[in-house]
């Protein structure tokens, strides 16, 4: 039997290291928070340097190990931290920062633009991905203690009634224009259901639940307060369709961008229902799965 080489102890334990802080702020925001609340300011704005450690595990496995990139990981974090730390104390009223956007701008840019994929291994750039992401929970969701994000995990009836009834709304609308523009494909085949259920979990946890809780819970959350609802769900969903300008594409993908922005109106939507990100991280599952599945 032929052992993926990509699974080892190192990476299994940086897996773990990963994503504790993840499902830990999401399905026991309260605890996180408070646990972490209780540290002298010291602890807690120096907590994130260890985030450095996943990267150390899987770049030392990986033969890439570079100690630039180790003081990135260290302390892009620990700068994070400190800027949102002086968010909540300057800004009380939590109508938005230069800080916040600030922070915001780096983890998007980072990401789409793939700035630090060069960091590790090859088909192992998604750990970066949730180390920016745990970074992004702690300063937003601990340290600057910003209300509404909707950060919970421990879904409920109404969240997936909520994010069917916008895929139900956005269906009819994505068939129309995807297939007039030449972007979407059918494509005939039932895969069975576990490809289908193992598709959607891995597209909710990995793909869904951390790009609504960037674009929705903490950017549309802050431009509400600056802009007003509406204002806000257009601009973050125009910025969420920029936001896939390169996917799929050499070029500037403009059908792609024009379908997600499209996309961001019902995810939009769905997330200011009840301000919750399970509710819009269903109908943002559900959109990939379908594509990915029957319309690539």
């Amino acid at each position: 039997m032929e052992v993926n080489p990509l699974i080892t102890p190192a990476n299994l334990i940086a897996a773990l290291l990963v994503l504790a802080p993840f499902l830990t702020a999401a399905f026991f925001p309260q605890w996180a928070a408070g646990r972490a609340r209780t540290l002298p300011k010291w602890a807690q704005l120096a907590s994130p340097a260890a985030l450095c450690v996943p990267y150390l595990l899987v770049a030392c496995g990986g033969g890439v190990f570079r100690w630039s990139w180790f003081a990135l990981y260290a302390l892009l974090p620990v700068a994070m931290a400190g800027l949102l730390w002086d968010a909540r104390r300057i800004d009380r009223d939590q109508r938005g920062n230069w800080r916040d956007f600030l922070v915001l701008a780096v983890l998007g840019l980072s990401v789409d633009l793939r700035w630090f994929e060069g960091a590790w291994p090859a088909h192992l750039a998604i750990f970066n991905k949730v180390l920016l992401l745990d970074a992004g929970i702690y300063g937003f969701i601990v340290l600057r203690q910003l209300e509404g994000s909707g950060f919970d995990l421990r879904l409920r009836l109404r969240d997936a009634a909520i994010g069917l009834r916008e895929l139900g709304w956005y269906t009819p609308i994505a068939l129309a224009l995807g297939l007039s523009l030449g972007f979407l494909h059918l494509h005939a085949g039932w895969p069975g259901l576990a490809a289908i259920a193992g598709a959607w979990v891995f597209t909710f946890v990995f793909i869904a639940v951390p790009e609504e809780l960037f674009f929705r819970g903490w950017m549309q959350n802050l431009l509400e307060r600056r802009v007003g609802r509406t204002a806000a769900l257009i601009l973050t969903a125009i910025l969420f369709g920029l936001a896939h300008f390169n996917k799929r594409a050499a070029h500037f993908n403009w059908r792609y961008v024009l379908l997600a922005a499209v996309a961001g109106i019902f995810y939009g939507r769905a997330w200011r229902s009840e301000r919750r990100v399970g509710a819009s991280a269903i109908t943002h599952a559900s959109v990939d799965a379908i594509w990915s599945l029957w319309l690539r």
